[in-house]
């Protein structure tokens, strides 16, 4: 069986899953065509922008342009920065949606397109502020502005009461923090002079408390969300920007140093969601693991079948901030985006993202029940 069958198998193996939940949960016995939550209302960076930062002019990490989107359905570069389809959207679709919550800046995020969600992401958007301001991205605290706003745009179009119903049952993701690392952290020496790694995710990890419980979750669990989950950090040290920067070039394996300290961020998330679960009985929050994933795949590609973990398959720049991203002067690609890991310096192909959703959907399970 190929990577790519039996990946969908086993999303459809968690969907027939999810659908039993359904079953079980619906009084009346019947499963109507409905997704199992009724939006999905995402923050974050780029791992989740599906196209906010075409609408700021100055942003300095875009993906609207080719080869980004070359499999999303039309070949359309809609802002998203992967050959196909990102996480959130095989995660809709696997919830049951047959279409996905739009980027709110964009005309679209209006009338009934509201009904199914927002999604407030921007790549370079960090969980400090400061790294999302040095690239014009939109910060985490101007995504929860635009998310009151989104509130009220919601009940005019759905009303009061069926707002909040959707608010309180919808699935809220957030994604971010590789920013603070790679576009912050490590090439800025006025703050790792000021922070050694433990401290730095000791702050990341505070904004995140503060971001989860005193700011973004803590308004959100005031106005009525209840289900949301966190990804962890990716491995750093595996990105293929990463290890071109800071390893052995191309031909070199991940990079330990970088690998040590996103897990000693994980460590230290998962210690403060435990936290706050408590604090909370009421709310659920999970944390939708990617490390774990990812770096199985970058160190043993062949196992589900992709060939290529180390390379892109665009051709990326040269430039400072274009190590990361697809050449928008050179438009090639590999012959077949499926086979590699990794679609750019930082983000995974869509069929590696298959993959990602699938620990996703399995983290996801107890956000829904």
């Amino acid at each position: 069986m190929s990577m790519a069958s039996s990946s969908a198998l086993a999303l459809i193996t968690r969907l027939f899953l999810l659908l039993v939940v359904v079953v079980v949960l619906t009084a009346s016995g019947g499963v109507q065509a409905q997704p199992i939550v009724p939006a999905i209302i995402s923050f974050g960076d780029s791992t989740i922008d599906v196209g906010n930062n075409n609408y700021l002019p100055r942003a300095v990490f875009k993906a609207d342009y080719a080869p980004y989107g070359v499999n999303f359905r039309r070949h359309e570069h809609t802002g998203r920065f992967s050959d196909g389809k990102i996480v959130t959207d095989i995660t809709a679709d696997t919830l049951g949606f047959d279409r996905y919550a739009p980027p709110y800046l964009s005309p679209q995020a209006s009338g009934k397109n509201l009904l199914i969600g927002a999604n407030f992401a921007s790549a370079a958007s960090s969980y400090d502020d400061d790294t999302a301001a040095m690239y014009d991205a939109i910060t985490l605290t101007q995504q929860l502005s635009y998310y009151k706003e989104y509130q009220s745009k919601l009940a005019a179009v759905a009303g009061r009461a069926e707002a909040r119903t959707i608010l309180s049952d919808a699935l809220y993701v957030v994604s971010t923090g590789t920013g603070d690392f790679l576009q912050n952290y490590y090439h800025n020496a006025s703050l790792s002079r000021r922070y050694n790694v433990d401290r730095y995710c000791d702050l990341l990890v505070g904004i995140f408390s503060n971001f989860a419980n005193v700011s973004v979750a803590q308004e959100l669990y005031k106005l009525g969300a209840r289900r949301i989950g966190v990804t962890s950090m990716p491995p750093l040290g595996c990105l293929p920007a990463s290890i071109r920067l800071y390893g052995k070039g191309r031909g070199g394996g991940c990079v330990a140093r970088l690998n040590r300290d996103a897990e000693t961020f994980n460590r230290k998330l998962n210690a403060t969601v435990r936290a706050l679960k408590k604090r909370h009985a009421d709310l659920k929050l999970a944390i939708f693991d990617i490390y774990t994933p990812l770096r199985d795949l970058a160190e043993a590609p062949a196992a589900q079948g992709f060939t290529d973990a180390k390379g892109t398959c665009c051709r990326t720049g040269t430039e400072k901030t274009r190590i990361y991203l697809c050449n928008p002067t050179t438009v090639g690609t590999c012959r077949n985006a499926s086979s590699y890991v990794f679609f750019d310096g930082v983000h995974p192909s869509e069929a590696a993202n298959v993959v990602i959703a699938q620990s996703m959907v399995d983290a996801g399970i107890e956000l829904i029940t």
